[in-house]
């Protein structure tokens, strides 16, 4: 049943997000910095998502990024599953957009309803849902968060530019090497 499997999908993210929420408090957060294959770890990120991307009918453009980066592989993988997560969220039609600015930074741009302004500066805070998260009963205000501080601690930037009706773009900076404990 396909209800049934989407409710599925969505528990495991949850459950996902909840268990990651927890390990990042913990004094022993397994940190395992080496160089990845950026494409590999954006493929499997895509892959996870596709039948959402099919289903809701949301064109994806990616172009390979031939690029290799210093950081953690599952928390960078983490990160850009969920920004993915909240663009597919958020997109009602149009299209997600995965590409590379100078220097080092990985763009995630979507189609969707956008991030009011006065929320904008607010949406990486613990348990800020904002307006369009609160129409949401299902935003837990966790994600966004949890992307800045597993960001922060890999050394790597994350910055949002939004519109109303417009959508957003998150801006995953990934070409500093300072890791932080």
């Amino acid at each position: 049943d396909l209800e049934l499997e989407q409710e599925l999908f969505r528990v495991e993210q949850y459950v996902e997000m909840v268990l990651n929420y927890l390990r990042l408090g913990s004094d022993s957060t397994d940190y395992v910095i080496c160089r990845v294959e950026l494409d590999r770890l954006l493929h499997q990120s895509v892959k996870k998502y596709a039948k959402q991307f099919i289903r809701r009918r949301i064109r994806l453009d990616y172009k390979e990024t031939g690029l290799t980066v210093l950081t953690d592989e599952k928390w960078l993988l983490f990160v850009v599953e969920q920004v993915l997560s909240n663009a597919l969220k958020y997109t009602r039609e149009g299209s997600i957009t995965i590409t590379m600015e100078h220097p080092k930074t990985l763009v995630i741009r979507d189609t969707g309803i956008g991030i009011a302004p006065e929320d904008l500066p607010r949406i990486f805070e613990k348990g800020y849902t904002g307006y369009n998260g609160r129409g949401d009963q299902k935003a837990s205000g966790l994600g966004l968060y949890l992307c800045r501080t597993i960001c922060r601690k890999l050394g790597h930037s994350i910055t949002a530019e939004s519109a109303p009706d417009e959508g957003t773009a998150i801006r995953i900076g990934l070409s500093q090497r300072q890791v932080r404990e």
